[in-house]
C-alpha cells in the first residue's frame, strides 16, 4: 500500500503542477487583458484546487505510513525535509490556493476574480515548486 501511495503521490504531482501552471498563465493573460471571468476558468480552477486537494489528502496518509517521517532524526536531512519543511511548504501552498479560489468567487469584478487566482495560485505554485523533494535536491528522490 505504501508503494502505491508514493507513486500516486509522485505522479499526481505533474498533474497538479501541469493545471497550476496554466491556471496561473490564463488568470494573469486575463488579469492583464481585461477580460471577463468565464466559465471555462472557473472549471480550470476548480479541477486545479481539487487536484491540489487530492494530493494533499495522499500526502497526509503517507505522513502517518512513512518511514520517511521520523521526529526522533530530526538532525538528518533528508529526514528533517520529509518531517517538516516538505509538510509545512505543501500546507502553506495549499491554503492559499484555497483561499484564492474561494476571495475569487466571492469577488464581484471580473478582474479582481482573475487577480486573485493570478495571486494566490502563483505564490502556491511557487510555494510546492520549492517544497517537493526533487532529484537534484533530495538524494535517492526520483522523477516519478
Amino acid at each position: 500500500m505504501y508503494s502505491g501511495l508514493v507513486h500516486a503521490h509522485s505522479g499526481l504531482r505533474w498533474i497538479a503542477l501541469i493545471l497550476l501552471v496554466v491556471a496561473v498563465i490564463v488568470s494573469i493573460g486575463k488579469w492583464q487583458g481585461r477580460s471577463g471571468y468565464t466559465d471555462g476558468n472557473r472549471k480550470l480552477y476548480l479541477f486545479t484546487l481539487i487536484a491540489v486537494h487530492t494530493q494533499l489528502i495522499i500526502g497526509l496518509v503517507l505522513y502517518f505510513i512513512s518511514p520517511k517521517v521520523n521526529f526522533s532524526l530530526m538532525s538528518d536531512k533528508i529526514y528533517r525535509f520529509y518531517t517538516v519543511e516538505h509538510t509545512t511548504g505543501m500546507l502553506i501552498a495549499i491554503i492559499l490556493i484555497t483561499i484564492g479560489y474561494s476571495r475569487s468567487k466571492r469577488a464581484t469584478d471580473p478582474v479582481t476574480k482573475q487577480r486573485l487566482v493570478g495571486i494566490f495560485y502563483g505564490i502556491g505554485l511557487l510555494l510546492i515548486l520549492a517544497s517537493i523533494p526533487w532529484p537534484f535536491r533530495i538524494p535517492g528522490a526520483g522523477w516519478f
